[in-house]
């Protein structure tokens, strides 16, 4: 383990330095359902929680420990857990703390796939979401009530790409026992939620952290800096007795551990009970991933600078939507080292002016996904937000001529010559 804070450093080292058998520096898959116990007191301490260790793959795995230990201390996490998805660490972030009857807060700028989970597969299990716009910090606020279990939000919601504000949100939800949830798939090194109020991130691995369009996977991670204990009413699922799981309380359980009640519960009950483990040869894979993801993250801001420039010097864009161009101050504030891959434009000529653009790529691919190495672009509207009102679509930054782009590493003249022929054509 380096105690180095530099991302660069901490995606090398974090977690493993080689293995205690062959002296391998790679870390190894280790692809095995199950794990031996010394005798009987080991095991009964693993299962009772004195001691913690590898049970079971589903729970735990030394692969997924390497990949959870490094993104938790670029991070500047406590612990995390390696998940099968994106969408499952959204799920399980607020399933951890959320029952029937209770309610979260969550920003309107949101991935459609995020914001169709908490819409309705949450409402089937009586969770209730209340969207609000984040350019307002107050209207969380303003949807709490004793119910209320957390705020969540996207550092860099796609595809609205406004910055969230981090701090005025958390600031708001803290002396009221409320944690700030936040999704940091798109900004991983550029920003750090921790620093500014934020007790919980996640990310989706298959992105950024990846790297590479390989493997589905996501994780989630702890700050350790939330006092779960200080408002025991509104956190009733982590101080109150856990029928899943002998009547632990949790806040009471982990004392001896550290300040991991929040990722400990998420691990060992609905890690437990409701599957989606991320595979370890997946988490092989985001180790790989990570170990140029800072290097990759700096030269993906450089290109998407570049792009931005030309966009809004072409006589086809109606409008450029990147964090400088719609939240240049709360970009400034929270983003450091670039402001990432993601951005869009507004075509002229509308949705049919959009595909038109999108089947004349010749070099950019056309699939759904961001953070790949490749420049990669999709429209919206008729994809991945396809499933929500027109209402919906407008609030969550979604017009019918957006296109969305991320942004990859080819050179930068090869990307933006792409990018013109194609809106020549549309």
């Amino acid at each position: 383990m380096t105690n180095s804070k530099n991302p660069e450093t901490i995606a090398l080292h974090a977690g493993w330095r080689k293995d205690a058998t062959t002296n391998s520096v790679a870390v190894p898959i280790h692809q095995t359902t199950s794990f031996q116990f010394n005798d009987s007191d080991h095991a009964a301490n693993l299962f009772s929680l004195s001691e913690l260790g590898n049970i079971y793959s589903r729970i735990m795995n030394p692969t997924c420990d390497v990949l959870e230990q490094r993104v938790a201390a670029l991070e500047g996490g406590v612990g995390a857990l390696a998940l099968a998805s994106g969408q499952a660490a959204s799920a399980f972030a607020i399933q951890n703390l959320c029952t029937a009857g209770d309610n979260f807060v969550a920003s309107s700028h949101l991935y459609g796939g995020t914001y169709n989970q908490f819409k309705n597969p949450f409402s089937d299990m009586g969770i209730e979401v209340r969207f609000v716009d984040p350019a307002d910090p107050q209207n969380f606020l303003n949807a709490t009530d004793e119910k209320t279990r957390a705020y969540y939000g996207e550092v860099l919601p796609n595809p609205s790409f406004e910055v969230f504000p981090l701090q005025e949100v958390a600031d708001l939800g803290r002396p009221l026992g409320i944690p700030l949830i936040v999704d940091n798939t798109a900004a991983p090194v550029i920003c750090k939620p921790f620093d500014h109020g934020a007790s919980v991130l996640l990310h989706s691995t298959t992105k950024f952290i990846g790297g590479h369009g390989t493997s589905i996977g996501g994780i989630l991670v702890d700050s350790g800096k939330f006092d779960w204990e200080k408002h025991p009413e509104r956190q009733p699922k982590l101080n109150q007795p856990d029928p899943s799981y002998g009547g632990a309380v949790w806040t009471e359980a982990v004392k001896p551990l550290g300040p991991i009640a929040y990722i400990l519960k998420a691990r060992v009950t609905l890690l437990r009970d409701m599957g989606g483990a991320m595979s370890p040869f997946n988490a092989f894979m985001f180790i790989q991933g990570l170990e140029t993801l800072a290097l990759r993250m700096r030269e993906h801001s450089s290109n998407a600078a570049k792009v931005v420039k030309f966009l809004k010097d072409h006589n086809k864009v109606e409008r450029v939507i990147y964090p400088s161009e719609v939240a240049q101050d709360r970009a400034n504030k929270y983003l450091s080292g670039g402001h990432g891959a993601l951005m869009g434009f507004e075509i002229n000529g509308g949705r049919d002016a959009g595909k038109k653009f999108i089947d004349s790529l010749e070099m950019v691919y056309h699939v759904a996904n961001i953070g790949d190495a490749r420049t990669l672009a999709i429209h919206p509207a008729t994809t991945t937000h396809s499933q929500l009102s027109e209402s919906e679509l407008l609030s969550a930054g979604v017009t019918p001529g957006f296109v969305r782009l991320s942004i990859g590493l080819e050179h930068i003249d090869d990307i933006l010559a792409d990018f013109d022929q194609a809106l020549s054509k549309a």
